[in-house]
């Protein structure tokens, strides 16, 4: 079993990584995809979509993951599509069901003045859903999921 990378994305963002680079980035190896060439695919991601507010950084870079992982990557075999799609739709169930939301604008309360979750718990929540969801089995379990983050 590998040690849990919860606090490795955590840690990239600290460092300057978007929220979609510091999910994608602290797992991306494991699926066959460069570091660098994460940094460069996620790099509009930050901020809810190229700084819109709209899907949550964290959110797309653990959907990219999903991809990497669920994919046949054959475009004339749409056989997996569905598949993917589905596995989607439960990361981001999940997510939301931990947070109240999968928009950047809505978690970090830009409308409401209520803060949902932090960037950095974001990150932690779409970290925990990789290796829970993606990863079973690969990693160690981490610490629950705490307001803090």
């Amino acid at each position: 079993m590998l040690k849990s990378r919860v606090q490795e994305a955590t840690a990239l963002h600290k460092r300057g990584y978007n929220c979609a680079q510091a999910v994608a980035c602290t797992y991306c190896g494991l699926l066959n995809m460069s570091e660098t060439d994460a940094l460069r695919a996620l790099e509009a991601f930050g901020a809810g979509i190229a700084a819109s507010g709209a899907t949550c950084g964290a959110v797309c870079g653990l959907l990219m993951l999903a991809g990497l992982k669920n994919s046949n990557g054959n475009p004339n075999d749409r056989s997996g599509r569905g598949s993917t799609i589905k596995l989607g739709q439960q990361l981001m169930t999940r997510f939301k069901e931990w947070n109240g939301s999968t928009v950047c604008r809505e978690l970090k309360g830009i409308e409401t003045g209520k803060v949902l979750r932090s960037c950095q718990g974001c990150i932690a929540d779409a970290a925990r859903l990789a290796e829970e969801i993606l990863f079973d089995g690969v990693f160690e379990p981490y610490a629950p999921r705490t307001e803090e983050e």
